[in-house]
């Protein structure tokens, strides 16, 4: 795996594909697949053994015909779209930033977004990925396995506010909120009211409830949108980058180096400045 070159053409067709994904999500209402599309490429990461993750290797078929894939080569064609025009852009870069895009367009938080990822086609082993039949144990294994914590189970869970279950891909079918192209807390206000008519709520959503720690989080963004925004940008950030280190910008160094080589040259200036002022002053008063 290379890294891409993440110069200035490679941010330009970053914000250019940003755009165009703005766009068409909107157009084509497909924010909670693109969403699920990012969070399955990157949540297979394992720390122990640094492989999975935000890699773009959720494109190959071995990886996308996982069960708890089902339905996302519909996401992964709507991205090759986009990277038809922008071919500099790394697959793993593309997925994450339809993610980040995906939440904004429904009116999510900002969520901080640092490119530079590398392409991979080594898919890991099945069974990597969240199980919604199961419950407590099973959530911390999995999101511990990735390096995130209690917290960040919660807040990524909120995201289910967006989208529904098709029975066809996880045996399960309806939305979990009332609007569910609109990113809010609704989903830990409908987690609180119980069952509604309608809603669905998975064994791995009623775990939140369960468990005290999770429970904790789930009142407190049910009641505090503001808090839950916060948390979840961090989150999704984390998730976004498992096993991924953004390298320095070389641009802010250059920028720095140059601020620092022209207050050099302003300080030469003035010292020189003074130099010569001296000595026409000294010079005046020798002829008078």
């Amino acid at each position: 795996m290379v890294a891409p070159v993440v110069d200035a053409e490679y941010l330009k067709q970053i914000e250019k594909a940003r755009r165009d994904l703005r766009a068409f999500i909107s157009f084509k209402n497909c924010a909670p697949i693109m969403l699920r599309l990012a969070w399955h490429d990157a949540g297979t990461y394992d720390t122990k053994t640094n492989t999975g993750g935000p890699n773009g290797s959720i494109r190959s078929e071995e990886e996308y015909m996982h069960g708890a894939n089902n339905g996302l080569k519909i996401a992964i064609d709507f991205c090759e779209e986009v990277k038809a025009k922008y071919p500099k852009i790394t697959y793993a870069d593309l997925y994450q930033l339809s993610g980040v895009v995906a939440v904004e367009v429904t009116g999510g938080p900002t969520i901080d977004f640092v490119p530079g990822r590398k392409d991979s086609l080594i898919s890991p082993r099945e069974g990597r990925l969240p199980d919604a039949k199961q419950g407590v144990k099973h959530l911390r294994d999995v999101f511990y396995r990735m390096g995130l914590n209690d917290k960040d189970i919660v807040a990524l869970s909120g995201g289910h506010t967006l989208g529904k279950a098709h029975p066809e891909r996880s045996g399960f079918a309806g939305p979990w909120t009332e609007e569910p192209l609109k990113f809010d807390n609704s989903y830990f206000v409908e987690m609180l009211k119980g069952e509604t008519e309608g809603l669905l709520k998975l064994p791995t959503d009623k775990a939140l409830l369960e468990d005290p720690e999770f429970r904790h989080y789930v009142e407190l963004y049910a009641k505090d949108e503001d808090a839950f925004f916060k948390d979840y940008a961090v989150s999704h950030k984390k998730l976004s980058e498992l096993g991924f280190t953004p390298k320095s910008s070389g641009s802010k160094t250059e920028a720095k180096t140059s601020t620092v080589l022209s207050h050099s040259a302003v300080g030469v200036a003035v010292a020189a400045a003074v130099v010569v002022l001296s000595y026409f002053y000294e010079a005046h008063r020798r002829i008078k």
